[in-house]
């Protein structure tokens, strides 16, 4: 069953359906985690199941509260539901605002409570990525993602894109 998020309507936040927030283009909460392991990040390519920005590679999850439910714990729900990945400690980074046209005449037009987990270079994370929310995972260096953003943009997220042109420094150190 699709649970509704929540969504500013006439300066009122309110529950409303998610396919119907990207069709309007409705400002609505958001959350992004970032796992860092040294310098380099935890991306994930979006499964080609995704209604949109499908195939896509993102940073480790990107989701929507629930209607009523807060970041933090949409973060840590969002992490067990598409990788599998429990007990971790998020620590909240920055709020981000962007919009974005993400094709199929969708609108991202999101307040996002970014999240970030540092992960020891000497621990491992198991991982048992959800197919019907994740194709791939990987790990890469900062400098190479933003290398590989310049050379084929159309790989990643256009929220990811923004993330890391314009606030990688303040987000990933």
């Amino acid at each position: 069953m699709n649970q509704p998020i929540a969504a500013w309507q006439d300066n009122i936040l309110s529950p409303v359906d998610k396919l119907e927030v990207h069709k309007r283009g409705l400002k609505h909460p958001a959350v992004s985690v970032f796992l860092k392991k040294g310098n380099e990040i935890l991306l994930q390519q979006r499964s080609a199941s995704k209604y949109h920005s499908p195939c896509l590679w993102a940073n480790t999850v990107c989701t929507h509260p629930h209607w009523g439910e807060d970041s933090y714990n949409c973060a840590i729900r969002r992490l067990e539901e598409e990788l599998n990945i429990k007990s971790l400690d998020l620590k909240f980074c920055k709020e981000i605002e962007y919009k974005a046209d993400v094709g199929n005449s969708l609108i991202e037009h999101e307040v996002v409570s970014v999240f970030i987990s540092e992960i020891p270079k000497t621990s491992s994370i198991i991982m048992v990525p959800n197919p019907q929310e994740v194709m791939s995972t990987k790990w890469m260096t900062i400098t190479s993602v933003l290398k590989e953003i310049d050379i084929s943009p159309k790989i990643f997220t256009e929220w990811f894109k923004i993330y890391m042109k314009e606030y990688s420094k303040d987000i990933l150190g």
